[in-house]
């Protein structure tokens, strides 16, 4: 028998369907709300509606769950590359070792531009932020490589074009910027092998490809490979749901991810930590204007809109950075504060009780900077992972038949009508 929520309005009665997701998440269908009632509801940020179906990610903030594809992120971190990842999110499987080369392949040759896209790097001021041409740049890929057909070998190579010319782009974005040769990728590296070494490799000194570097790349695009419906996955599935090329929906996510709420929010954490240094304060002046709700001082990298717990993520986002910072052995002033913030807030009772844990911005943050990768490219690096989270989301809206163009509603507090006054009555 269908569940169904009962709603009463002035005194009327309204059964709702209840709709039972596979981990036992509820919903009631509200589809008919306004058809029948004439009311419609309000939920500012959509903190509270749910506008799909999805296969794709399940997460419980509550208990710290994140899992692509019913397997356990803490798994995939452990066992898995980037590569695998991606296709295991856009396919629903994971690949065997013939599809694992064979895209890998693909990934390789799909990684050069075409000639005239170079060009227009060129053509960008030098303080352009990467993320703009980032987005511009995949943006026009739709003028110069086709549109997707049905035929699905055709549709996944388009997937994979994207994977791959993103790294190009971002790579070739940094290198430019400094007034660097381009370093194209080489057919011996896999997929963040090459990636490091596209952005970081010098003529007079090569540069060495790091395992352990190379595994926490690795480790850093699959936790950001996907995580549910968030502010850019909703921004591709509402821009989606118009038809729009998968180009053009791209880089609507990727300027979605742009904002210090969201794939910014590592580089908050970076410029924090630069003015703590800055201003000279000690890490007890931190933790006290922190806790002081007057003070506009915000300790950046703690606590989740989602996670009412540790993040998931950042248990093996910090497991990975101090890998790095043990690796490279380098001394720098914004990682040792980081590091004496970190532990002073996980033993303050006002943050343990509160939640307040370090999130995955925060290691992640920290990471990239011990890797190397410039604040300004942050965001790019996060755009990267999470392409294809949004490919899959795309994928499975576009042929879910139950989607229809994103058309919200709204209520309404502006003016009564009025009548239009002539200029010469207005003075």
């Amino acid at each position: 028998m269908q569940e169904t929520a009962k709603l009463i309005i002035d005194g009327k009665e309204y059964l709702l369907p209840v709709i039972e997701g596979t981990e036992g998440d509820k919903a009631i269908d509200i589809r008919s709300l306004r058809q029948n009632t004439g009311y419609i509801t309000f939920d500012p940020g959509f903190g509270n509606t749910g506008t799909c179906r999805s296969a794709i990610t399940y997460m419980d903030g509550e208990k710290g769950i994140l899992r692509y594809r019913g397997i356990p992120i803490e798994q995939l971190a452990e066992h898995s590359t980037f590569v695998e990842t991606a296709f295991l999110l856009i396919t629903g499987q994971l690949p065997t070792r013939e599809e694992l080369t064979r895209t890998s392949v693909h990934l390789n040759d799909f990684s050069p531009l075409h000639e005239n896209m170079k060009a227009f790097y060129q053509n960008y001021p030098p303080k352009a932020h990467p993320m703009g041409i980032l987005s511009a740049m995949v943006n026009a890929m739709r003028s110069y490589y086709p549109e997707l057909t049905d035929i699905e070998e055709e549709m996944n190579k388009t997937y994979l074009r994207l994977i791959s010319k993103i790294r190009t782009m971002a790579a070739m974005a940094y290198r430019i910027s400094l007034g660097e040769r381009v370093v194209y990728p080489r057919p011996d590296l896999c997929y963040c092998s090459n990636f490091l070494n596209m952005m970081f490799d010098k003529v007079v000194v090569p540069y060495k490809i790091d395992p352990d570097l190379v595994r926490a790349l690795n480790v850093f695009w699959i936790l950001h490979a996907d995580h549910e419906q968030n502010c850019s996955t909703t921004a591709v599935r509402v821009v989606g749901s118009g038809k729009v090329n998968i180009y053009a929906t791209i880089s609507a996510g990727i300027s979605a991810l742009w904002g210090p709420l969201h794939g910014g929010a590592n580089q908050a954490v970076v410029n924090m930590l630069e003015e703590i240094q800055k201003n000279g304060m000690t890490i007890e002046d931190c933790i006290a204007k922190a806790k002081d709700r007057e003070n506009p001082f915000k300790l950046m990298g703690f606590g989740h809109r989602v996670y009412k717990t540790y993040d998931p993520r950042a248990k093996i986002m910090k497991k990975m950075c101090d890998i790095v910072l043990s690796k490279i052995k380098r001394n720098d002033p914004l990682l040792n504060i980081a590091q004496k913030l970190e532990e002073v807030a996980l033993n303050d009772s006002f943050f343990v009780e509160k939640h307040l844990y370090p999130n995955v911005d925060f290691y992640s943050g920290i990471m990239m900077r011990a890797l190397g990768i410039p604040t300004n490219m942050f965001t790019v690096m996060f755009a990267i992972g999470r392409l294809p989270g949004w490919i899959a989301q795309w994928k499975e809206d576009v042929t879910d038949p139950e989607t229809k163009i994103a058309r919200p509603r709204q209520v309404y507090t502006g003016n009564f009508q009025r009548d239009y006054i002539p200029m010469k009555q207005r003075g």
